[in-house]
Order: C-alpha cells, then structure tokens, then sequence
C-alpha cells in the first residue's frame, strides 16, 4: 500500500437507510460483531469513525475513513486522504465496498426492519440488527477460517500478521520494480522476510504455548477485576493531553498523534495505517505464498493450507466468488442450500465455518454454533447443552424467529458481552483480547471447580 500524504482530502457521501423503525447509527452498525475488531478494521472511539484499507482498483489500496455527518446524520463522510480526485468507477467500487461492510442494501434494509418488528418485545442492549461485515466475501471466508479452534486474541493476531504480510508483499514489489521503472513484480519471485524484531522477540523464550504470537507474550499480564454484577472492570477513560513536543498524547493506550496532521482525520491513521499495517491480502497475493512461510509468519498453524487452497482455487477460477454472490441476493433457503454444497466442497470448510460465512452473506435462520453458544446457553437460559444437542436447544428458544434465528441469539450474545466488557463502540482497540472464555465466567467460578475438583 502505497504512503500517501495526507494534505489532500476528497469526501463523498453515502446516503443512510431511512426505511427502517430506528434512525441509523455508525457505532451500532460497526460495532455489532467480533469482525469489526480485526485488522484491518480501526474503530476510533473518540471521533466515531470507522478507518481502514480498501481497494481502489485491482492493484492499488487507499485509506478511507467513514464517519456519521453530525448535522447531517442521514448521510456517511467517506474521506480519502492523499487523493485529490476519483473516477466515476473507483468512486463506485469504494462506495460498494462500504454499502457490504454497513450492510446498507435494500436487502439488509428489510431484514433489518422485519427482524426488528418480530423481536420486539425482546429487544435489549444496543444491537441494531445489522451485523458488521468485511468489504469482500473472501476476507469474510477468511476471518471466519480464523474463528476455529482459538483464543480470541490469536485470532485477532492472526488476522493483524496476515494485514503486515500484505503491506510486506507491497513494499518489495515497489522496491524491487524501482530500478527497472516497472512498479509491479510477480509475487513468487518476492519472499518477505520476517522483520527482525520479531524473530527476536519469538526467540526470547524456549517452551512456549503453540499459537501465542509474540506480541501477546511479551504484554505485562492484567489483573481482571469485576463489579459486584459481573461486569468487568476495565479502563475505558478517553483522556488526552498534548506533551512538551506538542503532540496529543492518549494516555489509554499513550499512542501519539501529531498536530500536523489534518484535524478532521482519525486518531492513529498514519500510525496504524500508513506505516505498520497494510489492506487485508487478496486471493493472489497469498496463492503464490509457501504454505509452512505463511504457517510460522502469521502464527497460522493448520490454517495456513486452507487459506492457500482456497485462495489458489479463487486464482484459477474454481471458486467464482462474484457468482456465489449473486446466488446470495435473493437470499431463500434454496439459494442457501445451493451455496452451503458448493461450500462445503472447499477444504476446511465445515459446518461451523459454513454457517458463519453465510451469515456473512445475508442467512440469517442457522446459527453458528460452538462452545461458545454451549457457554451462552448455559449462562443466560439455564441449560446444560453439549455439542449433540445444542442444534436442538437452540431452535427451541430461537424457532420462534425464523427466518432471523442468528440475530436473535447474537442480539443476546451482544448485550452479555457489553455487560460484562462495557459498550463495544467505546472500547479501547488495545482491550478488544480480553474478551475471552475465560472472562465470560461469573466472578469465582473458577475457584469453584477448583474446590469442587475431586483429590
């Protein structure tokens, strides 16, 4: 991704759903599902602004920010620093890529409104009903590949290594076409190396728990405290002073901001975005990538050969990601089965991934279920699931909104959340790994199986 100064700035605006029972609001369509906290996603909680990477064209990314007019709440500000102006295509293609993230089509503008009115009397906590997604289906296949079998903050990092992997392949392939005056390089010619710091860092320790990144390890641990309700304890005070160099300084995270840069852009974008993090990969910059390189460089693990797989299959047109999307528009069950099958002949695809990546494209009536539905079930409706019967036990209590069954239940898991952990849209980036298994117990549980453990 190309460094860009931010001096210039062009806006367009994106006009809001005005057909359903709530007036729209950014906080709640971005911060409404785990998906808004991977890179590259940066929620800015002090300016409600939404920063990240997306594609202008087919070989180019530029920084976007998206924020709510405030006197005119019924359109979005989509700024693009570093561009002076757009064609009417590049215009059209970054625009599109935001309506997919927002969920903003007349589609999802009637489910919206339908399961609203059907979950009425049961609404609580501030889910919308519109579910944050990726700018393109295959980061959403992606991200979902990297929800199996782990701690949520590995799958936050696993998904930060693969944006650094992206950023990588860009710099070499500008650096490596310089001389020669041709500014692209086939990617298999180009083997990014892990920067140094980081082998360091991997190194500094024999013995290490699989699937930690670095990162993680080298983070002081925190203690967790809890209110009387359960609720979680944490620091999410906004506070900001400006230092002797005349910097602004956030003391929650003491990441600083210099004063020169435009006013109206969002905390951390040159920080975050222009310097260490770059757009999510596409299917052909990680086709061509050793799987076991990809494995150890981005802590992938198993993950690794099916993110390859599928991206080397999207390559050579096995997989047509545009056509299982208009499969997707009319949304019915039989358009569901269609997908589900060709689905599941992708490898690593089972059903937990399946359902999870069709929800991403507008199924709202099959719930993805792991252990942490178990968890949830056990937690807020009193019932002792287990892998066997959690299909049962969740169409008994979620049946009665079909076709919205999902957004019933992560209406639900949303509001647990934001009462333990405190409200999403305000929540620092650098808390997002504590929402963990371990602090979704009731204060004390632990200790409790500890004592209850037989000698």
């Amino acid at each position: 991704m190309r460094n860009v100064s931010p001096s210039h700035s062009l806006e367009m605006e994106i006009p809001t759903p005005t057909a359903t029972t709530e007036p729209f609001r950014l906080d709640r369509a971005v911060c409404s599902h785990g998906l808004f906290m991977m890179a590259p996603n940066h929620w800015d909680p002090l300016s409600n602004t939404l920063t990240r990477p997306l594609h202008l064209d087919s070989s180019t990314n530029v920084v976007v920010s998206i924020s709510q007019h405030s006197h005119r709440p019924g359109f979005l500000a989509v700024r693009v620093p570093g561009i002076k102006s757009l064609s009417t295509q590049q215009e059209h293609h970054l625009k599109g890529q935001v309506v997919r993230m927002l969920r903003l089509s007349e589609a999802e503008d009637k489910a919206v409104r339908e399961f609203t009115e059907l979950h009425s009397d049961d609404r609580n906590g501030s889910f919308s009903g519109r579910v944050f997604r990726s700018p393109t289906l295959f980061e959403d296949m992606v991200k979902c590949i990297l929800l199996c079998n782990c701690q949520w903050s590995r799958t936050l990092s696993m998904a930060q290594a693969l944006c650094e992997i992206q950023l990588e392949l860009q710099n070499g392939s500008s650096c490596a076409g310089a001389d020669s005056g041709n500014p692209k390089v086939e990617i298999e010619d180009f083997v990014p190396k892990t920067p140094a710091t980081k082998e360091s860092r991997r190194s500094r320790k024999k013995g290490r728990k699989s699937g930690v990144s670095a990162k993680e390890e080298v983070l002081p641990k925190r203690k967790l405290d809890f209110r009387e309700d359960g609720s979680l304890q944490t620091d999410h005070a906004l506070t900001t002073d400006i230092d002797s160099n005349g910097s602004h300084v956030c003391k929650s995270c003491e990441v600083t901001r210099e004063l020169s840069l435009d006013d109206s852009l969002p905390w951390f974008t040159r920080e975050e975005f222009f310097n260490h993090i770059g757009n999510f990969p596409t299917p052909s910059e990680l086709a061509h990538l050793d799987e076991l390189y990809l494995a150890k460089r981005c802590k992938l693990g198993y993950r690794a050969r099916r993110i390859i797989k599928l991206a080397q299959a999207i390559v050579e047109g096995k997989i047509q990601l545009r056509q299982l999307e208009e499969i997707s528009e009319d949304a019915s069950l039989s358009s569901y089965e269609e997908l589900d099958e060709q689905l599941k002949q992708i490898e690593g695809f089972g059903p937990f991934t399946r359902a999870n990546v069709l929800m991403c494209m507008g199924y709202y009536h099959v719930i993805p279920t792991d252990s942490e539905t178990i968890r949830h079930l056990k937690q807020v409706h009193s019932r002792n699931s287990t892998l066997k019967t959690i299909q049962t036990d969740v169409e008994k209590i979620y049946g009665k909104y079909e076709p919205y069954q999902f957004l019933a239940y992560w209406s639900e898991i949303w509001d647990f959340y934001e009462k333990r952990f405190g409200k999403m849209n305000e929540m620092l980036p650098s808390d997002y790994k504590l929402i963990t298994a371990s602090n979704m117990r009731d204060p004390g549980e632990g200790t409790r199986r500890k004592r209850n453990r037989p000698s």
